[in-house]
């Protein structure tokens, strides 16, 4: 039995068709009556007309043709759906395919993180400017109001173990997510299931998982650094739900950024006129070698569809975010050293202080790694470890590839006056995490709610049924805050925390007086279980706070 989604596609597939043949039949009459003199029928005679035949010739298949069959097996077709929220909670799927409560990831809220000023959010863009390749339909945004909402998507295959790249806005809030393969039979319902491996929402990537018990066909990563504006490309994707769609088109720019401020600080993409709709996100784009240059992300229209412009995410970026996502950590570890700054200073800012490259620093993050340096608002960097510094973008690229814990020496100008400055970098996410909780913290210590306070979750008793599944008593985790060091942990609303610490947190008291006597830089192990699978017996996690 068809899906409802797949019933109203073919729907309207069928409802354009029907218009297109309908004004055909109308064209073709027209042309018949014009041949009739006042209502009558004149009889020709076609007795010397000569049938036509078709020519059997040979067109040497050019580039596109040789790569759309070499790269074309290892493109793949994303559907994802999202259930309604009474059947699927809150929640949504977990790294290994269940349904569950997922917290905000680090990155969720609007910070500024490494670079501050004008800025401008995924709601604060023009309504032209979309990245909504995997796109629902607009019948079909179900979720909230107890429909199952679709999205479809592409993605291409970089492992014959089964591990493919596509965007991460393709399978972000999905309960479920189907992969089909350009061999498999178009009447399969669904697709295989696949599994997040991990996602960077910073660069809009994911990298999913299909068990396979044989070798998949695969697609190569090129140089997208060694890519010139002007070289041909070519995108492959299923834009629409039509699969398997081949277009071409040359590289328009590079380094285009579409987003201002901190959410646009790691996304600098290739820009295309190759045809590019919705369904291509997360599809590939292609040089001339059939390398992967680019992961197609986002499009600049007017009209909802394709209109010139294209942005893909480079190769380069690519494989950096791949290779740390199927890390054991499964997430992009990037380096800060705890500044802000504003972006597109005016000339007369850099003229009365005196620089014409650097960065003019505005504000230190209390605690962070700049601050222990010694480093003050109104210090301009000038150099990392000997190298000049363009720029905002420049400075954040070069710490952000480096790894925490490592040092970096910064050449500075303080009040007109030369002078450096060795610094620890230290983790992106948890620099601003602890930033934006500060706060927070505050004002929970003052309620005095030491889970809040130190941990960043809310919980409760577990109800005597859930204790009896679990043969043990201890508190359910209510809510995890964004950036918080539960929520860097991976810590999820509805697990339960039997013990900290070896300690038992088998009620309020008990959780409230183990958790109130941590400090930072405290190793702390949280033993976990999970109500909906308590056979999975008890899961340690941990960090240090």
């Amino acid at each position: 039995m068809k899906s409802l989604f797949e019933r109203l596609r073919a729907r309207r597939l069928a409802s354009v068709f029907v218009l297109l043949a309908t004004l055909s039949a109308a064209i073709v009459g027209g042309s018949f009556a014009a041949h009739g003199v006042r209502g009558q029928e004149t009889q020709i005679s076609s007795a010397d007309a000569t049938p036509l035949k078709v020519v059997n010739s040979t067109v040497l298949p050019n580039e596109f043709v040789k790569i759309a069959k070499e790269v074309g097996p290892a493109v793949v077709n994303i559907n994802t759906r999202t259930l309604p929220k009474q059947v699927a909670g809150k929640g949504r799927r977990s790294f290994h395919g269940h349904v569950q409560p997922v917290p905000q990831q680090p990155g969720d809220e609007d910070e500024d993180q490494d670079q501050q000023g004008q800025q401008q959010g995924q709601g604060d863009l023009p309504d032209m400017l979309r990245r909504f390749f995997g796109g629902q339909m607009p019948d079909m945004e179900g979720g909230d109001d107890g429909q199952v909402r679709q999205s479809l998507g592409s993605g291409f295959i970089v492992d014959p173990k089964g591990y493919i790249i596509t965007n991460y806005h393709v399978i972000d809030k999905a309960d479920q997510i189907y992969v089909k393969l350009s061999t498999d039979p178009d009447n399969q319902d669904m697709g295989r299931t696949a599994h997040v491996i991990g996602f960077d929402k910073s660069t809009d990537l994911a990298v999913i998982k299909i068990d396979t018990s044989t070798p998949l066909p695969t697609v190569k990563l090129g140089n997208s650094e060694t890519a010139q504006v002007g070289d041909w490309v070519e995108a492959i994707g299923s834009p629409f739900a039509l699969a398997q769609t081949v277009t071409a088109g040359i590289i328009s720019a590079k380094n285009r950024t579409i987003e201002q401020g901190a959410n646009g600080q790691f996304q600098h993409f290739i820009q295309t006129d190759a045809a590019i709709n919705p369904g291509n996100s997360g599809g590939p784009l292609l040089n001339m070698n059939g390398e992967v240059i680019g992961v197609n992300t986002a499009i600049f229209t007017q009209s909802g569809g394709y209109q010139g412009l294209g942005f893909a995410m480079p190769s380069n970026t690519v494989v950096e975010v791949y290779n740390d996502l199927i890390s054991p950590s499964h997430k992009v570890t990037r380096g800060s050293i705890g500044i802000m700054f504003r972006p597109d200073l005016s000339g007369a800012v850099n003229r009365v202080y005196g620089f014409k490259n650097g960065v003019l620093v505005q504000e230190i993050t209390p605690g962070g790694p700049a601050e222990k340096a010694g480093l003050k608002a109104g210090d301009i960097i000038t150099t990392i470890d000997g190298r000049s510094i363009k720029d905002g973008d420049d400075l954040v690229n070069e710490i952000a590839s480096r790894r925490p814990g490592s040092s970096i020496r910064l050449g500075l100008m303080r009040e007109g006056k030369p002078t450096d400055a060795t610094v620890t970098i230290g983790d992106r996410d948890k620099v601003f995490a602890d930033l934006g909780n500060q706060q927070t913290e505050k004002d929970n210590e003052e309620k005095g709610d030491p889970g809040e306070a130190k941990l960043g979750i809310v919980v409760r008793e577990v109800t005597p049924a859930t204790a009896a599944k679990l043969h043990a008593s201890g508190m359910v985790i209510q809510s995890v805050r964004s950036g918080s060091f539960a929520d860097l942990q991976g810590l999820e609303p509805g697990s339960v925390i039997i013990r900290v610490n070896k300690q038992p947190t088998g009620n309020k008291e008990q959780f409230d007086a183990v958790v109130g006597k941590l400090k930072t830089g405290d190793d702390v192990v949280f033993e976990i279980m999970d109500p909906r699978h308590p056979d999975q017996g008890i899961n340690y996690v941990g960090g240090t706070l």
